[in-house]
């Protein structure tokens, strides 16, 4: 993890049951001897989380409508930390203001941006629930009313067009992309995730892996997947080359970067390649800029 982050270390139960108690249910001894929790259970992720935003962030509260993402927090803020590094010292000055492309029902990187490094936030999504799940975070906890923005974007095609205003400028840009290229590949993708947890219950369904864990479909997959998602986005980021300091974007799929790096070439766009690890988990941050 970037060695910021906070969660490097192992998490401390007894301070995390304390911020949120209705953790203790889910918290027991595994293998190793330390407390842990399954993290094949959709209800201890929950509440670990809620234990997390609470403790180390002061959030009063935090939510999410079934059966959407329920985000890793110490793998969000790594995307954060990684981010601020991009950043110059004036900029940061000056205060920053970040952009979330597809912020999701949970909100977490606006939370996240604001609380660790204060900055200005505004997330956008085209789900209308995901929208007013992510109002209702911010609502909740006092300490994010004044630093955090939630726009609807109506048209599903349109990344930054219909979000970003005249006149507005952005010193960062984030998005955490869909990466399955169909639903089935999604219930697959998702199934494994589940497996590699170490989850012994008996074969699930496909309608109870999608209710359980798989998140909405467009939190999950797009036509063309990943790869031809960012490449849109690269597209669409060229009328707003002006107005945005770094745009940048998750990729989870080391294979997708070479086309990913022949559009932006193309386009004749500074780049670089930010390498994360959580665990077993590797991923990466493309940030591109216009000079």
């Amino acid at each position: 993890m970037h060695p910021n982050n906070i969660h490097a270390a192992p998490y401390h139960f007894p301070a995390l049951i304390k911020a949120h108690p209705p953790l203790k249910e889910f918290v027991h001894t595994g293998k190793s001897g330390q407390d842990t929790v399954n993290f094949a259970e959709a209800s201890a992720v929950l509440h670990l989380n809620k234990a997390l935003l609470k403790h180390h962030y002061g959030l009063t509260d935090w939510n999410i409508p079934p059966h959407y993402l329920c985000p890793p927090v110490p793998g969000r803020a790594d995307y954060i930390h990684h981010l601020n590094d991009l950043l110059t010292d004036a900029e940061k000055q000056k205060g920053i203001k970040g952009l979330d492309i597809g912020v999701g029902a949970n909100c977490i990187y606006p939370i996240l941006g604001s609380r660790i490094y204060q900055w200005k936030m505004v997330g956008a999504d085209t789900d209308t629930t995901a929208v007013a799940s992510a109002k209702a975070n911010v609502k909740a906890s006092e300490v994010l009313k004044d630093t955090i923005e939630i726009r609807y974007q109506p048209v599903k095609a349109n990344i930054f067009e219909g979000v970003i205003q005249n006149n507005e400028y952005f010193n960062v840009s984030m998005c955490n992309p869909p990466f399955h290229p169909s639903e089935e590949e999604a219930v697959k993708g998702t199934l494994r995730k589940l497996r590699n947890l170490g989850d012994t219950a008996p074969q699930q369904t496909k309608k109870e892996i999608m209710l359980n864990f798989g998140g909405q479909a467009n939190e999950l997959w797009c036509n063309g997947g990943e790869a031809l998602f960012i490449k849109r986005m690269i597209k669409q980021s060229v009328p707003f080359k002006m107005q945005v300091g770094w745009f940048t974007t998750l990729v989870s799929k080391k294979e997708h970067l070479p086309p990913i790096y022949k559009q932006l070439d193309k386009l004749k766009a500074k780049h670089t390649t930010i390498a994360m690890e959580q665990g077993n988990k590797q991923s990466r941050i493309v940030a591109w800029r216009f000079l």
